[in-house]
Protein backbone atom coordinates (compact mmCIF):
# COMPACT_ATOMS: atom_id res chain seq x y z
CA UNK A 1 0.00 0.00 0.00
CA UNK A 2 1.60 3.54 -1.11
CA UNK A 3 2.10 5.56 1.59
CA UNK A 4 0.78 8.85 0.55
CA UNK A 5 2.18 12.40 2.15
CA UNK A 6 -1.46 13.93 2.15
CA UNK A 7 -4.94 11.71 1.82
CA UNK A 8 -7.96 13.50 1.80
CA UNK A 9 -10.94 10.97 2.89
CA UNK A 10 -14.65 12.16 2.00
CA UNK A 11 -13.92 15.95 2.62
CA UNK A 12 -16.81 18.50 3.32
CA UNK A 13 -17.14 21.96 3.54
CA UNK A 14 -20.83 23.54 4.29
CA UNK A 15 -22.09 27.12 4.99
CA UNK A 16 -25.38 27.94 5.50
CA UNK A 17 -27.07 30.83 3.47
CA UNK A 18 -31.16 32.08 3.82
CA UNK A 19 -31.34 29.98 0.32
CA UNK A 20 -30.28 26.59 2.58
CA UNK A 21 -26.66 24.52 2.91
CA UNK A 22 -24.04 25.13 -0.04
CA UNK A 23 -21.44 22.69 -0.15
CA UNK A 24 -18.08 24.50 -1.52
CA UNK A 25 -16.60 21.44 -0.77
CA UNK A 26 -18.53 18.24 -1.60
CA UNK A 27 -17.21 14.95 -0.70
CA UNK A 28 -13.56 15.46 -2.01
CA UNK A 29 -10.95 12.36 -1.86
CA UNK A 30 -7.46 13.20 -2.93
CA UNK A 31 -3.90 11.68 -2.34
CA UNK A 32 -0.89 13.23 -3.22
CA UNK A 33 2.84 11.13 -3.07
CA UNK A 34 6.05 12.90 -1.65
CA UNK A 35 7.78 14.40 -4.47
CA UNK A 36 4.46 14.87 -6.43
CA UNK A 37 3.45 18.50 -7.65
CA UNK A 38 -0.30 18.73 -8.56
CA UNK A 39 -2.23 21.18 -10.14
CA UNK A 40 -5.50 21.93 -8.66
CA UNK A 41 -8.01 23.70 -11.33
CA UNK A 42 -11.77 25.02 -11.74
CA UNK A 43 -13.48 27.58 -12.28
CA UNK A 44 -14.70 30.29 -9.89
CA UNK A 45 -16.39 29.12 -7.39
CA UNK A 46 -15.54 25.48 -8.02
CA UNK A 47 -14.01 24.85 -4.12
CA UNK A 48 -10.70 24.66 -5.02
CA UNK A 49 -9.85 27.34 -2.78
CA UNK A 50 -12.05 26.71 -0.08
CA UNK A 51 -10.03 23.20 -0.22
CA UNK A 52 -6.46 24.56 -0.51
CA UNK A 53 -7.65 26.47 3.00
CA UNK A 54 -8.82 23.05 4.41
CA UNK A 55 -5.30 21.26 3.48
CA UNK A 56 -3.25 24.16 4.95
CA UNK A 57 -5.11 24.04 8.45
CA UNK A 58 -6.73 27.65 7.75
CA UNK A 59 -10.03 26.21 7.60
CA UNK A 60 -11.80 23.32 9.58
CA UNK A 61 -13.95 20.77 7.43
CA UNK A 62 -17.24 20.27 8.01
CA UNK A 63 -16.72 16.59 7.81
CA UNK A 64 -14.25 14.17 6.19
CA UNK A 65 -10.50 13.77 7.48
CA UNK A 66 -7.12 15.51 6.08
CA UNK A 67 -4.15 13.49 6.75
CA UNK A 68 -0.54 14.95 6.58
CA UNK A 69 1.91 12.24 6.85
CA UNK A 70 -0.67 10.32 8.79
CA UNK A 71 -1.90 12.65 11.05
CA UNK A 72 -5.87 14.19 10.75
CA UNK A 73 -5.64 17.89 10.27
CA UNK A 74 -9.44 17.56 10.93
CA UNK A 75 -8.67 16.44 13.99
CA UNK A 76 -6.55 18.54 15.83
CA UNK A 77 -6.95 21.31 17.96
CA UNK A 78 -6.35 25.20 17.30
CA UNK A 79 -2.80 25.04 19.25
CA UNK A 80 -1.76 21.35 17.19
CA UNK A 81 -2.78 23.54 13.99
CA UNK A 82 -0.65 26.15 14.44
CA UNK A 83 2.23 24.18 14.90
CA UNK A 84 1.51 21.50 12.15
CA UNK A 85 1.34 25.02 9.62
CA UNK A 86 4.30 25.96 10.92
CA UNK A 87 6.39 23.01 10.87
CA UNK A 88 4.87 20.78 8.22
CA UNK A 89 3.15 22.99 5.72
CA UNK A 90 4.98 25.51 3.50
CA UNK A 91 3.30 28.18 1.80
CA UNK A 92 3.55 30.66 -1.77
CA UNK A 93 0.59 32.60 -2.97
CA UNK A 94 -0.25 35.15 -4.87
CA UNK A 95 0.60 38.17 -3.15
CA UNK A 96 4.03 36.63 -1.90
CA UNK A 97 3.53 38.31 1.67
CA UNK A 98 7.46 38.60 1.81
CA UNK A 99 8.69 41.05 4.87
CA UNK A 100 9.67 44.08 3.45
CA UNK A 101 12.08 45.56 5.56
CA UNK A 102 13.79 41.84 5.76
CA UNK A 103 16.59 40.93 3.51
CA UNK A 104 15.53 37.85 0.71
CA UNK A 105 18.05 35.58 2.94
CA UNK A 106 15.87 37.26 5.94
CA UNK A 107 12.86 36.15 4.95
CA UNK A 108 14.03 32.85 4.12
CA UNK A 109 15.73 32.62 7.38
CA UNK A 110 12.50 33.64 9.32
CA UNK A 111 10.30 30.54 8.74
CA UNK A 112 13.71 28.74 10.66
CA UNK A 113 13.45 31.04 13.34
CA UNK A 114 9.76 30.73 14.10
CA UNK A 115 10.45 26.75 14.29
CA UNK A 116 13.60 26.90 16.35
CA UNK A 117 15.93 26.31 13.84
CA UNK A 118 17.94 29.39 12.68
CA UNK A 119 21.66 27.67 13.12
CA UNK A 120 24.48 28.03 11.75
CA UNK A 121 23.56 24.96 9.20
CA UNK A 122 20.42 26.45 8.26
CA UNK A 123 21.59 29.86 7.99
CA UNK A 124 23.79 28.08 5.11
CA UNK A 125 20.85 25.75 3.56
CA UNK A 126 19.35 29.70 2.92
CA UNK A 127 21.34 30.86 0.75
CA UNK A 128 22.42 27.74 -0.78
CA UNK A 129 18.46 27.58 -1.89
CA UNK A 130 18.45 31.13 -2.87
CA UNK A 131 21.70 30.65 -4.76
CA UNK A 132 19.73 27.18 -6.46
CA UNK A 133 17.17 29.62 -7.56
CA UNK A 134 18.81 32.35 -9.08
CA UNK A 135 19.20 35.05 -6.90
CA UNK A 136 23.51 34.00 -5.27
CA UNK A 137 23.76 38.18 -5.40
CA UNK A 138 20.42 39.41 -4.40
CA UNK A 139 20.50 38.15 -0.60
CA UNK A 140 20.67 41.00 0.70
CA UNK A 141 18.40 43.20 -1.39
CA UNK A 142 14.58 44.23 0.30
CA UNK A 143 11.53 42.97 -1.27
CA UNK A 144 10.97 46.30 -3.27
CA UNK A 145 14.47 45.87 -4.57
CA UNK A 146 13.86 43.12 -6.61
CA UNK A 147 11.42 42.43 -9.59
CA UNK A 148 8.08 40.62 -9.12
CA UNK A 149 9.20 37.06 -10.38
CA UNK A 150 12.39 37.37 -8.02
CA UNK A 151 10.33 37.82 -5.12
CA UNK A 152 8.16 35.03 -5.96
CA UNK A 153 11.54 32.70 -5.74
CA UNK A 154 12.40 33.92 -2.79
CA UNK A 155 8.67 32.95 -1.28
CA UNK A 156 9.40 29.72 -2.83
CA UNK A 157 12.58 29.43 -0.45
CA UNK A 158 11.00 30.42 1.91
CA UNK A 159 8.31 27.64 1.58
CA UNK A 160 10.76 25.20 1.44
CA UNK A 161 13.14 25.71 4.14
CA UNK A 162 12.01 24.30 7.06
CA UNK A 163 11.30 20.78 5.03
CA UNK A 164 7.78 20.59 5.02
CA UNK A 165 6.08 17.86 4.23
CA UNK A 166 3.50 19.38 2.24
CA UNK A 167 4.42 22.76 0.03
CA UNK A 168 0.91 24.68 -1.02
CA UNK A 169 1.24 27.31 -4.05
CA UNK A 170 -2.00 29.41 -4.56
CA UNK A 171 -2.16 31.20 -7.98
CA UNK A 172 1.64 31.35 -7.74
CA UNK A 173 2.30 33.06 -11.09
CA UNK A 174 -1.20 35.20 -11.41
CA UNK A 175 0.78 38.80 -11.24
CA UNK A 176 3.47 37.53 -13.56
CA UNK A 177 4.44 37.66 -17.09
CA UNK A 178 4.40 34.36 -19.21
CA UNK A 179 7.57 33.89 -19.54
CA UNK A 180 8.52 34.71 -15.56
CA UNK A 181 5.53 32.40 -14.60
CA UNK A 182 7.12 29.23 -16.58
CA UNK A 183 10.47 29.90 -14.91
CA UNK A 184 8.60 30.15 -11.29
CA UNK A 185 6.82 27.18 -12.25
CA UNK A 186 9.24 25.01 -13.64
CA UNK A 187 12.04 26.16 -10.64
CA UNK A 188 8.96 25.27 -8.20
CA UNK A 189 8.32 21.72 -9.66
CA UNK A 190 12.17 20.56 -10.13
CA UNK A 191 12.44 21.56 -6.33
CA UNK A 192 9.12 19.57 -5.06
CA UNK A 193 10.80 16.37 -7.14
CA UNK A 194 14.41 17.35 -5.67
CA UNK A 195 13.14 17.38 -1.97
CA UNK A 196 10.66 14.93 -2.34
CA UNK A 197 7.69 17.23 -0.94
CA UNK A 198 4.37 16.70 -1.69
CA UNK A 199 3.01 19.41 -3.72
CA UNK A 200 0.02 21.41 -4.73
CA UNK A 201 -0.84 24.57 -6.87
CA UNK A 202 -3.97 26.15 -7.87
CA UNK A 203 -3.95 27.92 -11.02
CA UNK A 204 -6.51 29.09 -13.43
CA UNK A 205 -3.89 29.51 -15.97
CA UNK A 206 -3.87 25.98 -17.36
CA UNK A 207 -0.44 26.29 -19.71
CA UNK A 208 1.52 26.03 -16.25
CA UNK A 209 0.27 22.57 -16.37
CA UNK A 210 2.82 21.58 -17.62
CA UNK A 211 5.19 21.05 -15.22
CA UNK A 212 2.88 19.01 -12.54
CA UNK A 213 2.38 15.10 -12.57
CA UNK A 214 -1.23 15.32 -12.43
CA UNK A 215 -4.34 17.79 -12.69
CA UNK A 216 -7.30 17.51 -10.38
CA UNK A 217 -10.69 19.40 -11.97
CA UNK A 218 -12.71 20.94 -9.76
CA UNK A 219 -16.51 21.78 -10.47
CA UNK A 220 -19.00 22.92 -8.15
CA UNK A 221 -17.44 21.60 -5.15
CA UNK A 222 -16.78 18.25 -6.24
CA UNK A 223 -13.41 16.90 -8.19
CA UNK A 224 -14.49 15.66 -11.44
CA UNK A 225 -11.68 14.78 -13.41
CA UNK A 226 -8.32 13.42 -12.74
CA UNK A 227 -5.60 14.08 -15.54
CA UNK A 228 -2.92 11.57 -14.70
CA UNK A 229 -0.98 11.17 -17.97
CA UNK A 230 1.65 13.16 -19.65
CA UNK A 231 -0.87 12.84 -22.69
CA UNK A 232 -3.63 13.86 -20.56
CA UNK A 233 -2.28 17.01 -19.28
CA UNK A 234 -0.67 18.15 -22.38
CA UNK A 235 -4.10 18.32 -23.93
CA UNK A 236 -5.21 20.25 -21.29
CA UNK A 237 -1.93 22.79 -21.89
CA UNK A 238 -3.06 23.05 -25.73
CA UNK A 239 -6.60 24.07 -24.79
CA UNK A 240 -4.85 26.28 -22.16
CA UNK A 241 -3.02 28.42 -25.11
CA UNK A 242 -6.11 28.85 -27.15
Amino acid sequence: MTAYALETKSVIKTYQSDSGTIYAVDDVSLQVAAGEFVALVGPSGSGKTTMLSMLAALLQPSSGQILLDGQDLAGTDDLQRVTMRREKIGFTFQANNLVPYLSAVENVELMLRLNNKLDKAGKLRARELLARLGLGERLHNLPGQMSGGQQQRVAIARALIHNPSLVLADEPTASLDTERAYQVVETFAGLIHEQQRAGIMVTHDLRMCEYVDRVLQMQDGKLVRIYSTHDEIMELVRGGRH
